[in-house]
């Protein structure tokens, strides 16, 4: 388990006292320059905002709360933010312009294991420390990085659950788990296909037959012609992953193709907004989360789980009417994983911040990090969220579950 840490001053104050006492202190620190290319437009750009505006809220609540010390000195983190346009060449020319023009010291990670991928390789070079809350794909940690850090479970963890929960299932009905057919469409991107490996990987432990295996269009704007297929071969289960766009497409989609299947497992809902864009076409449909609100996670900066997604919808009303997506929650979660390793290093050099970094064992609201010395995050489970009329509730594992699965899911 890891430690709770405090920053600044204590966060039992309250009132105008707190007000007046934080502003004042903040007003007395200086600044810590964070750089991050994001997705800003292009395919990724809605992950690129709720990213974005985790780590602002991080960056507002450590100043709000008196401040980063390190060796007796108060700084406040600023961040320098390009936008990448969802283009990993970009990204890179960006990360050097950081580095050698804006001569930023520590990186906060883009959207994406592929702009991640293409990110990386510069700051590894220039030796600067890049703690990422948005690339998920298991290849980003078997190049032998020092200063890559990841606060996220690994991408072949996300819908692997999705295949135990199926043969669950057929287990209770008295049925052979091998006699489950698979389907699976996925994005041609790292996250994706190590999401495919894994569902793969754990079908074939149950001896499950994958009876569809494809790739979604390249713009992610129309798999219709994969749902063709799932009517006619009949799976007992289908996955989908291609980010927000994907998921949007699909949820649309299976809505207005009638798609009757038993269970769906698909990534990035929340960010999608599906039960907001598609109403009940989306019920009973599982979703993958890195978190959600209802876990029982906490620390002494955000609160629990379910006071960071309060204070978020506080700070940024635009997600009053919706669920925050746990791509926010793990930027918040990147920029106190940062904090944190200022204060114990107790200073500024970029290699004694990285020392620190892989030395984290934090409990936060977005669960425990303790990173491996691939830089992955190996404290931390994946949960599948079911959306059940319109509200998301976490089903699986056994241990977080907050309500029962419905099973089968039914067409709309």
């Amino acid at each position: 388990m890891g430690t709770m840490k405090k920053f600044g001053i204590s966060l039992l104050a309250t009132g105008a006292l707190f007000a007046s006492a934080s502003t004042a202190m903040a007003e007395d620190c200086d600044t810590i320059t964070l750089g991050a290319a994001i997705s800003l437009t292009g395919k990724y750009a809605t992950n690129g905002v709720h990213a974005k505006n985790g780590y602002e809220y991080a960056i507002q609540k450590l100043k709000d709360n008196g401040g980063i010390k390190v060796a007796g000195k108060c700084y406040n983190f600023s961040t320098i933010y390009y936008d990448d346009e969802s283009k990993g060449d970009r990204g890179a020319t960006l990360a050097e312009r950081l580095i050698n023009q804006d001569k930023v010291q520590y990186m906060l990670g883009p959207y994406s294991s592929g702009l991640t991928k293409a990110i990386a390789p510069v700051t590894e070079q220039y030796k600067i420390p890049m703690v990422e809350a948005e690339g998920a794909s298991r290849s980003l940690f078997n190049k032998g990085y020092k200063y890559l850090f990841a606060v996220l479970s690994t991408s072949e963890q996300y819908l692997a659950s999705a295949v135990t929960l199926a043969a669950e299932m057929a287990e209770k009905e008295g049925k052979d788990p091998k006699d489950i057919k698979v389907a699976i469409a996925v994005e041609n991107d790292p996250f994706s296909l190590d999401i495919r490996a894994g569902v793969q990987d754990d079908a074939k432990k149950y001896g499950m037959n994958v009876v569809i295996d494809e790739k979604l269009p390249r713009d992610l704007s129309d798999m219709s012609a994969i749902l063709t297929k799932v009517k006619l071969i009949k799976p007992d289960l289908l996955i989908v992953s291609g980010h927000s766009k994907g998921a949007a497409t699909a949820v649309r989609q299976i809505g207005e193709q009638g798609i009757d299947v038993p269970m769906i497992a698909i990534t990035h809902c929340e960010a999608a907004d599906v039960v907001g864009n598609f109403g009940k076409a989306a019920n009973d449909i599982l979703c993958s989360t890195q978190w959600a609100e209802t876990l029982s996670y906490e620390d002494e900066l955000f609160g629990t789980a379910a006071e960071y997604e309060e204070g978020f919808k506080e700070a940024f009303p635009e997600y009053t009417n919706k669920t925050v997506p746990y791509q926010t929650a793990q930027a918040s979660a990147a920029v106190y994983v940062f904090a944190d390793a200022f204060e114990r290093a107790g200073s500024l050099d970029k290699d004694k911040v990285r020392d620190a970094l892989s030395a984290t064992d934090l409990s936060t609201f977005y669960g425990d990090i303790r990173f491996s010395e691939a830089g992955n995050n190996i404290a931390k489970p994946m949960v599948l969220r079911q959306i059940q009329d319109g509200k998301y509730n976490v089903v699986a594992p056994s241990e977080f579950a907050s309500h029962e699965l419905n099973w089968p899911r039914k067409a709309e």
